[in-house]
This record gives structure tokens, sequence and C-alpha cells, in this order.
């Protein structure tokens, strides 16, 4: 037992004060009041949780109601697909922002939803009653049925009133049924120019010192009338003191601090770099799209912004791959648990759990190129591929009953698969040949001109010629033809002789046999290895180690604090004279006549953004950062640099989330924009002092 003594001994040492992504059931409360003398009850952990909401639609994105009339906090470059739907030729909301001054001018987002997390039940005594004893491809396949029947009975047991989706957490250690409730009438209040919203612009991001307005307010409406939430944020207009504890909650997208070290390999030998050789030259082929003309600009512009943003995230995160003390430490520490568990006569048998993880990814090693290019639609790219794959997809799975369905078309799914196809925002045929043409070309260099697959797929046809063809001959774009073949389904998609449609329906026998493959071959040994792993890290650690981030609702502790690198000081906070100074005139340096003509009436010293060392990650974007009291004191929207490597690992010393000061956001709004009404609303929650 002597190297289980020594591992728990260790446990202290690798979770630095200020980290983790805590679920709202298992939030270390003592361990803030040893560190801040701050107590914070069940109270306050509920309210904050009932006031964050998902945005869906967004790419993944935090808000908060912080306003009894469903008034919702989020990021600028949350609602820009919501800007970009309503930017016309005539009226460029995206680039010149937008003000609601009176509630009939709200504008509605045709393709988003406001979740947030109502309750929260353990199934993980179910979940494992229906795997036990079971093979790895039975138990993964008893394990998707098994959450479809408790998605399912949840939903109807709240007649519909809740949307229900089993959380795994701790890598297969526990189970969880989360129960949300949604608002589907979501609309844009308020968001400013594109200059200041995104000042700074790709050379800024993943940086501090930073001078970013990266704010925007929706409005969540229920049957006609604005929301009233079950809870909201108080707005505390003079912000956190440097060195105040504060706190941000909301649903990061997605950490891998617990994989195995072969995990990080596979990472660092074949995803990122795969993915970063593909969409560098796409951004390349946006810019140069970009150019041809003003409508081309408008119309790539939030496709090109987005996968800036990724580009250097994926860099980070190879980089952070690439160093040396994070292989290190994940290398000691995992020889550290194998150890511990082999040391213990009822956990030794899994130890086997890490030889079957490599050989699941030995595995999909084989067949990884042709699933992330057809079925994962890495080869079949655009706006136009991705809704006939759906309604294909969504056509076939709605014949089979529900616990048989694929997991992304099961009747809780379903709705959001709707949404998506038959959003009305525009779909633009320049845009989409560059894609198509794009993704076939991949398709061909990646799995070679002989190959089946690019066979069936270009016939004798060259990328360039089969997208033109494709793109002028399909209605795909019209979303009357869309919810044609959505509502006549299986028939319909059948009998349709749109040219798109015609070659998802050749390919989904092939993309199927590869996702098969996935699942049988790499998801479930690995499901039932991780499971293991994760047993025996409860039985050793217990739940003292928060789980990776999953997309679902976290909540984190830090304070505002500077950092020190490469031998300077990097203060906690900027201020509003660094906007002016650091303006050139030319983007993304340049700043509207708005904010050029209201210069002599702003304070100089108003906050801007402020850093933090809140452990974030992708997801937490439009997070609201809280004091004590559960008061709004900042917005999340980025990190530093060194925070990318949060995905793998934290640390203490550099790891900085960047927020948005409130101060600066009603400067803005009440000096800049003349946002009265929104002003008016967020002063009526101010905390009495």
């Amino acid at each position: 037992m002597r190297p289980i003594l020594l591992f728990l001994f260790l446990i202290p040492i690798c979770v630095h004060a200020d980290e983790g992504m805590w679920t709202p059931d298992n939030f270390p409360a003592d361990k803030v009041e040893a560190a801040y003398g701050i107590e914070i009850d069940q109270a306050w952990l509920d309210r904050t949780r009932l006031a964050t909401v998902r945005l869906t639609g967004t790419g993944g994105c935090t808000g908060s109601f912080v306003s009894p009339q469903g008034l919702i906090l989020t990021n600028r470059h949350c609602v820009e697909s919501c800007l970009a739907e309503h930017t016309t030729e005539e009226n460029d909301v995206w680039r010149n922002g937008l003000y609601a001054a009176h509630p009939g001018a709200e504008a509605a987002c045709s393709n988003m939803q406001v979740d947030f997390l109502e309750g929260i039940e353990d199934v993980t005594e179910a979940v494992n009653e229906a795997t036990a004893n079971l093979g790895e491809v039975a138990a993964n396949d008893a394990r998707r049925q098994t959450w479809t029947r408790l998605e399912q009975a949840c939903e109807t047991a709240s007649a519909g009133m809740l949307k229900c989706e089993i959380v795994s957490l701790y890598n297969g250690g526990q189970y969880f049924l989360y129960k949300t409730r949604r608002y589907d009438d979501v609309r844009l209040v308020f968001a400013p120019d594109v200059y200041i919203g995104v000042f700074g612009g790709d050379p800024d991001n993943f940086s501090f010192p930073r001078w970013t307005l990266d704010m925007a307010f929706l409005r969540a409406y229920q049957d006609g009338q604005p929301a009233q939430p079950p809870s909201f944020l108080g707005w505390r207009s003079e912000g956190p003191n440097v060195g105040e504890a504060v706190f941000a909650t909301g649903h990061p997208g997605s950490t891998q601090r617990q994989l195995t070290v072969a995990q990080y390999e596979f990472l660092r030998a074949v995803t990122l770099p795969g993915w970063l050789m593909r969409y560098v030259e796409l951004r390349g082929r946006y810019r140069q799209f970009a150019l041809q003309d003003e409508e081309a600009r408008r119309i790539v512009q939030e496709d090109l912004k987005r996968l800036e943003n990724s580009i250097k995230f994926r860099r980070n995160e190879l980089a952070a791959l690439l160093d040396p003390r994070l292989i290190a430490d994940k290398v000691s520490g995992e020889l550290e648990l194998k150890e511990a568990v082999a040391a213990n006569e009822a956990l030794a048998p899994g130890i086997y759990a890490w030889h079957q993880i490599q050989r699941a990814l030995d595995s999909y090693r084989t067949f990884y190129e042709p699933y992330i290019m057809v079925e994962r639609m890495g080869g079949l790219q655009g706006k136009l591929m991705t809704d006939a794959r759906e309604l294909v997809r969504a056509a076939v799975e709605r014949e089979k009953p529900n616990d048989e369905r694929l997991r992304g078309y099961t009747d809780t799914a379903l709705p959001r698969v709707e949404q998506g196809v038959l959003s009305p925002a525009p779909i633009h045929k320049r845009l989409e040949q560059l894609r198509i043409t794009f993704g076939l070309e991949k398709l061909r260099e990646i799995l070679g001109h002989d190959s089946p697959l690019v066979r069936k797929t270009l016939g004798n046809e060259s990328p360039e010629s089969m997208a033109a063809r494709l793109v002028r001959d399909t209605t795909l774009d019209d979303v009357a033809q869309r919810k044609k073949l959505w509502d006549g389904g299986i028939d319909a998609v059948e009998k349709s002789k749109d040219p798109i449609i015609r070659l998802m329906r050749a390919l989904d026998s092939d993309a199927r046999a590869l996702l098969e493959r996935y699942q049988d071959e790499y998801e479930a040994p690995l499901l039932q290895a991780e499971e293991t792993i994760a047993d025996a890290r409860f039985q050793i650690m217990g739940t003292s180690v928060y789980p990776d981030a999953t997309f679902t609702y976290r909540i984190t502790y830090g304070s505002v604090r500077g950092w020190s690198e490469a031998g300077r000081d990097i203060p906690a906070m900027t201020r509003l004279e660094g906007v002016y100074e650091r303006a050139t005139g030319e983007e993304p340096y340049a700043l509207s006549e708005t904010w050029l003509k209201t210069r002599p009436l702003l304070d100089m010293d108003t906050p801007v953004n402020y850093v933090a060392t809140l452990d974030l990650t992708g997801g937490n974007s439009g997070s609201p950062v809280v004091d004590a009291r559960g008061n709004i004191v900042g917005l999340a929207f980025d990190g530093n640099r060194q925070a990318i490597a949060g995905s793998y690992w934290y640390d203490i010393d550099d790891n900085r989330g960047v927020a948005v000061h409130p101060a600066v956001m009603m400067e803005a709004l009440e000096k800049v924009y003349g946002a009265d009404r929104i002003v008016t609303e967020l002063e009526a929650t101010a905390p009495t002092r």
C-alpha cells in the first residue's frame, strides 16, 4: 500500500490553488474559504447557476441574465452570426453594430437558443448496471442506448418542459443527467461596432494587455414577452479591485487534462498537425476571396475571423504538447497512478486499461484519415454539404426506434438538428463554391486519387468543376426547399434530384461504415478503458480533483492579478487612454467615427480589460465574472497565450483569463452609444452598499 500513500501525499501538489473547472455539486467551498476567506454557500451556487446560460447556435458561448426582464450579457463575438443575419448591403450592422432603442427594434436571432441548468441527477449506477460484464462493443452499444432511454424518460416526465442530456464526467467515472430549460426566442439588443468590438484583432488575440469592448446584450422572450428568468446577477459598475477574489460561471468547451500519455502523443503527432495543415491553407483562400470585392469581404468576414482564432488556438495547443515540461509532468503523473493501481490487489487488473487505450489508438490510425475526411466532413465542407448530410441522416434515423438511432438524431437531439438545417440565415453560393472546392481538393490530396472513396465522390470530375456544378444546380440554399425535404422525410430525400442530396446519399453507407469502425474499434475500447482508469482514480483520490471540461456548467475561482513574463511585470488592468494611444487609423487598430467624436466626453482613466487567475477555456466566452456576493464585475472574453495550454494543464504563475471591465461597458453605453434604456435596466440591479 506504500505507493498509494505516496500518491495521496502528492495529490495536493498536483492541483494548484485557483485551478479547476468545478461542477456545481462538487464545488470546493472549503478551498475558497482557506485561500480567500470567503464563504460560498448553496444559495450562492444556486443563484449563479440559474442566472448563467448556454447560447446554442454560437459555436459554444456562455451568457448571463443581468435583469429580471430577460436581458443577457455575452460577448460580441458570440452574436456575430446574428449580426451577419441582419447585415445587408444597405445596412452593415456586422461592422457598424446595433442598438435597439425600443423593444420593437430588438433583432431576432433565428439560429440561437438560451438554455439554463435547472437540475442534476446522478445516473452512474444505472449506466454501469447496463454495461456490467459486457465486452467492449456490446458495452458501448448498451451505454448509448441507456443514455437515450434516460434522456427520453426525463423529457417525457417533464411533459417536454425540460431538455435532458447525459453528461460523462471524469472520463466515464460518473454519469449525470443534466436538466435544462430553454428559451427559443432570442433577440439582439446591443452590439458595439466591430472596430472597438474586436480592437486589436488577430494580432492581439490571446494576449494581454488588451483594449477590447467585446460585449453584447441579448434578450430572451417567452410567449412574445420578455422572459422572467429564475435568477439574475446584480451589476457592480465599479468592478473588482486588484487582488480581489472573483468567480466565473459558464460552459467551458473541452479540456484534456486526464488523458494518457499515449493519447497526448496521438494529438501531437496526428490530430493537431493534420488540422493545422488543412485550415491554414483555407485561411489563405478566405483572405484572397475577401479581396475580390466588397460583397466578398462582407460575406466571408465572420468565417475568416473564426478561423483565424481557431488556428492561433490550435498552434498554441501544439506548442504546449511540444513543451517537454508538460510531457514530463504527464509521464510522471501517469507512472505514479499506474504504480498505485498495481500495488492495490483489487485494482491491479485495471493496469490493462493503458494497453487497451494504446490498442484503440493503433487501430484508429489505420482509418483516421478517411474517417475525418468523409464521416467528419473534412473533405465535404460548407453549409450546403452539412445541411444535405443532416437531411439524409435525419430522414433515415427518424424511421428507427429512438434508442436505436445514432446519438445525434434522438428525439432529444433532433430539435437542434432541425433548427440548424432550417435556419433562415442566408447561404452565399460564392463562398460555398470555395468551401466545397477546398474540401474536395483535400479529400483527393489526403486519401489519394485512386481511393475508392475519392473515385465514388468525384467520378471523372475535378474538384473545381464538381463544386461549380453542385453549387449551380442545388436548391438547398432556399430554406423552403430544405423544409420540404425535412418534412417529407425518407420518401422526399430518396426522390430528390438535388445533386448535393444525391451525393450525400451515395456516400452515406461508406460514412456509416467508417462511423461503425470508429465506435467499435476506437470508441468502445477507449471508453471502457477510461472508465477503468477513472474508477481507480476515484478509489485512490475520490473527487478531490475536478473533471475535464465537457461544455457543461462549471465554476472557477481566482483573483485579479497580473504576472511576470520575460523579466517584465504585466499589470492586471488597462485603461481607456490606451485605446487612443494604440489607435493607428487602420484595422485592426482603427476606431469608428463615433468613438473619435466622443473622446472628449470619456474618462481616460476608466478600466477597460483585466486579467485574473481564472481557469478558463473555449466555451467560457461570455462567462460572467462575479464577486463574492454574486454581482457582475466583468465579462470573460479571452485568455492570454499561456492559457491555451490550459487544454492540458494549468499553471497559476502565468495562465490568465481576460475580461471586459464593467466600468468601460457603462462608459460606452452611456456616452458613446446613448444606450440609455440598457443603462437604466442595469442600474436597477446595482447592489446596495
